[in-house]
C-alpha cells in the first residue's frame, strides 16, 4: 500500500477501470473473459511494467482477443467473401431459407 493512498482520496479506482472482468459481475457470476484476464494479471505480477509486456504478451492477446474478438471478425469477413466469389462464379447457391424465402406453411 502507498504512503498516501491517493485512488481513495481522490474518490477513482483506476484498478477497476483496468480490470473489467475483476469487477462485481450481475448474479455473482464471473465475467465471460475472467479467465483470460486472470491469466494475463498473474502472469505480470511482480515483474514490472517493461518485462511484464515482454513476457505475458501471449496472455494480453488471448485477453484481447477475448474482449474484442478482432481475430473471430477477420475469419467471419474472410469466410463471407469466398462464399460471395463462390456465388459470383456459379459454384454456390444459396438455400431458399438464406434467400428470405419461407417454406410454405400447411
Amino acid at each position: 500500500m502507498p504512503f498516501w493512498d491517493l485512488q481513495r482520496q481522490l474518490g477513482i479506482d483506476v484498478d477497476r477501470w483496468l480490470l473489467r472482468q475483476s469487477m462485481p459481475q450481475p448474479y455473482g457470476k464471473a465475467g465471460a473473459c475472467h479467465a483470460f484476464e486472470r491469466e494475463w494479471v498473474e502472469c505480470g505480477h511482480g515483474l514490472g511494467q517493461t518485462r511484464a509486456r515482454r513476457e505475458c504478451q501471449l496472455e494480453y492477446e488471448d485477453f484481447m482477443e477475448c474482449m474484442h474478438r478482432t481475430k473471430l471478425a477477420v475469419r467471419l469477413r474472410t469466410i463471407l467473401e469466398q462464399r460471395n466469389k463462390m456465388i459470383k462464379e456459379g459454384k454456390y447457391t444459396m438455400p431458399d431459407y438464406h434467400k428470405g424465402k419461407e417454406e410454405p406453411r400447411p
